[in-house]
């Protein structure tokens, strides 16, 4: 509305979140949009609040970072990238850090910050999984953190996995795309050079579990592998403690790999982690999300 001020990086920026509270699938996306945008030829950088973290200062973060410190998802990104990953509060101020220090970086994908509006953005991406908005209801009343006429304004929505019934029940007049995680390889939490598949798990005492915004999502995808199991749901970001995960103590124990990076060193028995890829449906006229964000930022359109 041009009452608070905001600012505008030197690159452009792809904001991906949602308009709800909890995980939606954005860090798989944010994942699958980096890897295309290299093999255009372009150098991104990631940046981050760090939810979950302590840290309250800008902070770049590497593969040795602790999760307790910048956040679980930000050092999933940085350990499966190896690109700059920078967290912080103020996501312009981060912006300029991982800039300063990484002036290779042409362009910047922000994990979350939907509704962080003084940093401008050149494209929006909106989330949503399964549970779509719920009751459609704004905090706290229900999940929404904007009211959803704000999806008129983004570039483009995602639907990880959400129901074509509540799909159309939600009114858009911007592209829209499917979204569906794809994992089936299994890897060893600790040395991720192990792999194992599902025959391998078959017959064992297995537990599951998963710390993020819907753990039935990862539950679920364990059942579409045929597997059997125990699950065990944590809230999302949970801090993990050896006592947390006593329960697979006489088993072997199955997690996403957001939660790998806190398990590590917390499990005493035999335990395997499972990344997924996002696979998106192109447009019915065939263009991709890559296409519609390439449109975008050659008109440099700020959303």
């Amino acid at each position: 509305m041009g009452v608070l001020k905001s600012f505008r990086l030197p690159v452009p920026v792809i904001v991906v979140g949602n308009l709800t509270v909890g995980g939606s699938g954005k860090t798989p996306l944010v994942l699958g949009l980096l890897e295309r945008l290299r093999e255009q030829g372009w150098q991104p950088g990631i940046i981050s609040r760090g939810y979950g973290g302590t840290n309250q200062t800008i902070q770049s973060v590497t593969s040795d970072s602790l999760s307790s410190q910048v956040g679980d998802e930000p050092l999933l990104l940085a350990r499966r990238t190896g690109v700059p990953v920078f967290v912080g509060r103020d996501r312009v101020a981060v912006g300029h850090a991982l800039l300063a220090a990484h002036p290779e970086c042409n362009i910047i994908i922000s994990d979350d910050g939907l509704q962080h509006y003084r940093l401008q953005r050149s494209v929006e991406i909106a989330v949503f999984d399964a549970r779509a908005a719920g009751n459609r209801q704004m905090l706290p009343a229900g999940p929404l953190r904007e009211p959803l006429r704000r999806l008129s304004e983004v570039s483009a929505v995602v639907w990880n996995s959400t129901p074509m019934a509540v799909r159309d029940s939600i009114p858009v007049n911007v592209p829209t795309f499917s979204m569906h995680l794809i994992g089936q390889k299994f890897h060893r939490l600790g040395d991720t050079s192990q792999t194992c598949s599902t025959d391998d798990l078959q017959g064992k005492r297995l537990y599951a579990l998963a710390g993020i915004g819907n753990p039935t999502r990862f539950f679920a995808q364990l059942e579409a592998l045929g597997l059997v199991f125990e699950a065990h749901p944590f809230p999302d970001h949970h801090r993990y403690h050896a006592v947390d995960l006593a329960f697979a103590h006489d088993g072997v124990l199955l997690m996403t790999e957001k939660d790998a990076v806190k398990c590590y060193g917390l499990v005493m028995s035999e335990a395997w982690l499972l990344p997924v890829e996002a696979q998106l449906d192109a447009l019915s006229d065939g263009r991709s999300l890559l296409t519609i964000i390439l449109e975008k930022l050659d008109g440099r359109t700020l959303a």
